[in-house]
């Protein structure tokens, strides 16, 4: 039982270490209590589903010709808004940088801002999975 907390912890930290989340998820985690034991993956849960919704519209805007700068920028806005309210650092600084180049109407550094921040996504959905999983062992015994 002790090395499955600590297990957690280190993963939890690394969370931190490699700027996959910041204070915000914090921020999410101090709002869980015993009345709602299991907020923050509920949250999670939901920004996991609908953002990955979003990112597949994206690819869809992104396929079309021409591209519509100000409806992929909606979506990148959109994203942006539920990717900080979690937290999620990195998937946030690469929709940031994804949203500049359509401002600049550059379609081609888009695209690749959008292939490093859908492999932002998997990475950080990867590992809050994993992280959940964990959490709900340590709830089991």
């Amino acid at each position: 039982m002790e090395a499955l907390r600590q297990q957690i912890a280190k993963m939890r930290q690394s969370f931190f270490d490699e700027e996959i989340l910041d204070k915000y998820f914090l921020q999410l985690e101090q709002l869980e209590d015993i009345s709602n034991p299991g907020f923050v993956k509920d949250v999670v849960t939901l920004y996991l589903r609908d953002s990955t919704k979003t990112l597949a519209t994206i690819e869809d805007e992104m396929a079309k010709s021409p591209v519509d700068f100000m409806n992929l920028d909606k979506c990148f806005h959109q994203l942006k808004g539920s990717s900080a309210s979690i937290g999620a650092n990195k998937v946030l600084n690469e929709v940031n940088k994804a949203r500049e180049h359509c401002k600049e109407g550059n379609l081609e550094a888009a695209q690749a801002s959008f292939a490093q921040l859908k492999m932002e996504h998997t990475t950080l959905q990867a590992k809050l999975l994993a992280y959940f999983e964990l959490m709900a062992k340590l709830g089991s015994d």
